[in-house]
């Protein structure tokens, strides 16, 4: 048995049968993404956030609300422009007439799931109040910290073939990431199976909910007590270590992505019914973990990467 405390257990089997649960509903709206769904939900169960690079139309919406839905949390969208303020996103007071006090509107970071949409044609300053409430789960407004929801996530999406208009986000924005995911054109049958629901209905395939309450939190917890053992730490670091050797990446990895890269593969290994941490783990989840933050390759992220991984020796677990 897994626990949180002693005050709420949750068994192997009860995680085994949660993450079937929201593996089950989230393939069903993201029809052929087996990989991309693993992925996500091996972020989501790390309490990192997502930044989709992709071109529109593939899903990312789809699949962000199927995964609010599935944890039993609200779902927030904001769509980035240029004018987009500060407290467009994080809320502001206003002045009530009858009362003649102020009152607080909440922003949509204070939702479960926030779809932070072309998030690069916001500007840095905006930018900059998503990445304190991604960093904190917390916002500062007229002096009062106010804390955002226990499992506050951030789905963002970018454009990869548009510039015009656009804020890249520096390095050390991106490294408030977890993972970068592509979900690329669906293959041939699901294609088929999407025009299929098209012609039998107008309404979008819609998710049920799998989590109660304070479910997605325990569940979360219980990552934290999959074991990863001395030669796998070892095995990380000298994988960082490469990765600031390498003259192919203008940064090296960070302690904090280092950390990320961690708790990503024992979220990888829970997702596989596992209480320890496997050097296959490290290995599966490298590319979503790597690519956010390492930039500049010659030759491409990925090679360089594969690269990285290829130099290290692997341990015998």
């Amino acid at each position: 048995m897994i626990t949180m405390d002693q005050h709420d257990p949750i068994s192997g089997e009860a995680i085994k049968s949660l993450v079937q649960g929201m593996r089950l509903q989230l393939n069903n709206a993201m029809l052929g993404k087996p990989e991309v769904v693993e992925n996500l939900l091996a972020c989501v169960l790390a309490r990192g956030h997502v930044l989709f690079d992709d071109l529109p139309g593939l899903g990312k919406t789809t699949l962000a609300k199927a995964l609010a839905t599935a944890i039993g949390g609200s779902f927030m969208r904001v769509q980035c422009t240029p004018d987009l303020l500060p407290s467009d996103i994080t809320g502001f007071s206003i002045l009530n007439q009858k009362t003649r006090d102020f009152e607080f509107r909440a922003g949509p970071v204070f939702g479960d799931v926030l779809l932070a949409d072309e998030i690069n044609r916001a500007t840095p300053r905006t930018q900059s109040a998503l990445f304190e409430a991604m960093a904190e789960r917390q916002v500062t407004i007229d002096g009062e910290s106010k804390i955002l929801s226990e499992t506050f996530l951030v789905l963002a999406t970018q454009n990869p073939v548009e510039s015009i208009g656009a804020y890249p986000l520096p390095e050390a924005q991106l490294d408030r990431f977890a993972m970068k995911l592509r979900i690329g054109y669906p293959d041939r049958k699901s294609e088929l199976e999407l025009l299929a629901r098209s012609s039998r209905s107008t309404q979008e395939v819609v998710a049920q909910q799998v989590l109660k309450p304070g479910q997605l939190k325990q569940l979360q917890q219980s990552v934290t007590h999959v074991v990863v053992e001395l030669p796998v730490r070892e095995y990380l670091v000298n994988l960082a270590e490469a990765t600031r050797a390498n003259s192919s990446f203008a940064l090296g990895l960070s302690p904090r992505g280092l950390l990320q890269w961690q708790r990503a593969a024992q979220a990888r290994a829970l997702l596989e019914n596992r209480d320890f941490v496997m050097p296959e783990d490290i290995q599966h989840i490298a590319l979503p973990v790597l690519s956010v933050r390492l930039s500049g390759a010659i030759g491409g992220v990925e090679n360089a990467i594969e690269a990285v991984l290829n130099s290290v020796k692997v341990p015998m677990i």
